[in-house]
């Protein structure tokens, strides 16, 4: 198994002056970092990748679709705009050495029509998923795609979904990822979503479901390693918490009061807690 721990705890832009941040991370016991990335920039994605070779982590990046990006609009500029980004934050991934780039990439996230998801948007993120694998199959980078609870988006909100979605993308570099926040809010049966997903499973987010240490809340851990554990899951395990570091990303992620000491508790806390699960 590999442990990463998300740098969005901290930033949603990792720069020359989190060098320190680094270091530490591989200090606390992890074997990677995960990236925010939300513009691609090779430039910046070899200067991420020379600081995380300087203190021996491995990486992987998170990133995002925006309004202005937006896979399944039904404006054939956004959505080509959207293709676009995609292989520029791909490229960006693999000037920095990224293994694999996880999120919610088939829609803007907190973007609603009040309705469910058509076919139409169905395909339209098929489309530009494949186009975007495609991409990512000739620069040696894996995404796994996010689904995402129904309070943030209203395209892919189940594990289960998003493993069919991954399906029906049908490229090599194209899998999903499993989220044990967005899940426990989800998911009737955590364990059959991951047995489903498991044909396609490339990356899983460890999340309490108070977005804090993991192991302190309620996600249904037991059902949870069970089930990776049944279906031979060896890949990553990244914790993905949130704070109040950034006040703006407080506010998107609906952070209201401190729930943690401080964010080194929460990494060393959540490492054990992810290998006494695993060992």
């Amino acid at each position: 198994m590999k442990y990463g721990l998300n740098l969005l705890l901290w930033t949603t832009e990792v720069t020359e002056a989190h060098a320190p941040l680094l270091a530490d991370i591989k200090r606390w016991g992890y074997d990677g970092a995960e990236l925010p990335l939300f513009t691609g920039d090779e430039a910046v994605g070899k200067k991420l990748g020379a600081m995380c070779d300087d203190v021996g982590l491995r990486r992987t990046g998170v990133t995002v679709c925006t309004p202005e990006v937006n896979p399944i609009s039904d404006d054939p500029a956004a959505r080509q705009a959207a293709i676009d980004h995609l292989r520029g934050i791909l490229d960006c991934c693999a000037a920095a050495g990224i293994e694999t780039l996880v999120g919610p990439v088939h829609s803007p996230l907190g973007v609603f029509t009040g309705a469910p998801r058509t076919q139409t948007e169905w395909d339209r993120a098929v489309e530009a998923v494949a186009a975007a694998g495609e991409h990512a199959a000739d620069v040696g980078v894996t995404i796994a795609v996010e689904a995402i609870n129904r309070f943030e988006c209203y395209f892919l909100n189940s594990q289960m979904e998003a493993a069919d979605f991954a399906a029906a993308v049908d490229r090599p570099a194209v899998g999903c990822m499993y989220d044990t926040f967005h899940a426990n809010i989800e998911e009737k049966d955590v364990a059959a979503a991951i047995r489903h997903a498991a044909p396609h499973l490339r990356h899983v987010h460890i999340s309490e479901n108070d977005r804090s240490t993991p192991g302190e809340g309620q996600v249904h851990w037991d059902a949870t390693f069970d089930a990776l554990k049944e279906i031979g899951y060896d890949g990553w395990l990244v914790i993905e918490a949130f704070g109040m570091a950034l006040p703006e990303l407080a506010a998107a992620t609906r952070i209201w009061r401190r729930m943690f000491p401080d964010e080194e508790a929460l990494a060393t806390n959540g490492l054990a807690f992810m290998k006494r699960r695993t060992a």
